[in-house]
């Protein structure tokens, strides 16, 4: 799934239809009235976390990727009918594949909170203190997944940055220390920001340090693996240097002593 640096791509490769006039629209989506489209400016170009917005003058088009979608600016892909294809008065298009294409109201700013954007000019950090520390039970690796929290974060985000500050994803939010709170909020913006510069050098995979790997690279052990949380997504970590708030609990077994003096009837 697009996490939210790609979508910032996707919307700075789009910036230049803002201004144009839509002269006809087409595709296999129902949810669309493609008449209506015809005719309206593209006002803005917009995205918030993993939903990349088309504001017009009468609605909002808001597509999400989901797991496998793309898109194509003035090219068609072979083989396969859009989502939705936008044609614009100047002939040149938009084309949008596999993916979630919604009609919204026009205002994005009721609809959008985007101090949650990790991405975002607006992003407030303090606030995703405040959510987090609202759900003391969450545990971290659905945490780094809420989008209401860090909209834009997705799955390289969850294992990169707790593989970063050393926490363990099954670590609760509530058990974190203070100052390990403030470094995953931190952490999470900051990689936003590695994962768009090394997206657009066409080097991301190079710099993954735990997501999809085999071994730790600080400790050379085999990273672990495991479907975690509510989420159920595929978590690399290292058992070794990434810590487990509170600590996982192993009763400890009875010593045959104890056992001998809670079977045995004391002596008369």
């Amino acid at each position: 799934m697009p996490e939210g640096p790609s979508i910032v791509i996707m919307r700075e490769e789009a910036a230049g239809f803002a201004g144009r006039t839509i002269k006809h629209a087409s595709g296999n989506t129902k949810a669309v009235d493609f008449d209506a489209l015809a005719g309206q400016q593209v006002l803005a170009v917009r995205s918030w976390g993993k939903h990349f917005l088309i504001r017009l003058p009468d609605l909002a088009l808001r597509i999400h990727l989901l797991m496998f979608g793309s898109y194509r600016i003035n090219e068609r892909k072979d083989g396969a009918e859009p989502r939705l294809s936008l044609g614009f008065d100047d002939g040149q298009e938009f084309n949008f594949y596999t993916c979630s294409v919604k009609t919204l109201p026009p205002d994005l700013d009721t609809q959008y909170d985007w101090c949650a954007d990790v991405m975002s000019d607006e992003w407030d950090p303090k606030l995703a203190l405040k959510k987090l520390r609202a759900q003391p039970d969450m545990l971290v690796c659905d945490a780094t997944l809420d989008q209401e929290i860090f909209s834009g974060a997705g799955n390289i985000f969850k294992n990169e940055v707790l593989f970063r500050i050393r926490v363990h994803p099954l670590s609760t939010v509530g058990a974190l220390p203070a100052a390990k709170l403030r470094e995953l909020v931190e952490q999470m913006r900051v990689y936003a920001f590695d994962f768009l510069r090394w997206k657009k050098a066409f080097e991301l995979k190079k710099h993954w340090l735990a997501h999809t790997k085999r071994i730790c690279p600080r400790c050379d052990i085999p990273f672990q693996k495991a479907h975690l949380g509510k989420t159920r997504r595929r978590s690399f970590f290292c058992a070794k240097c990434q810590k487990q708030y509170p600590p996982a609990l192993v009763k400890p077994a009875r010593s045959d002593s104890k056992l001998r003096s809670q079977r045995t009837p004391p002596a008369s």
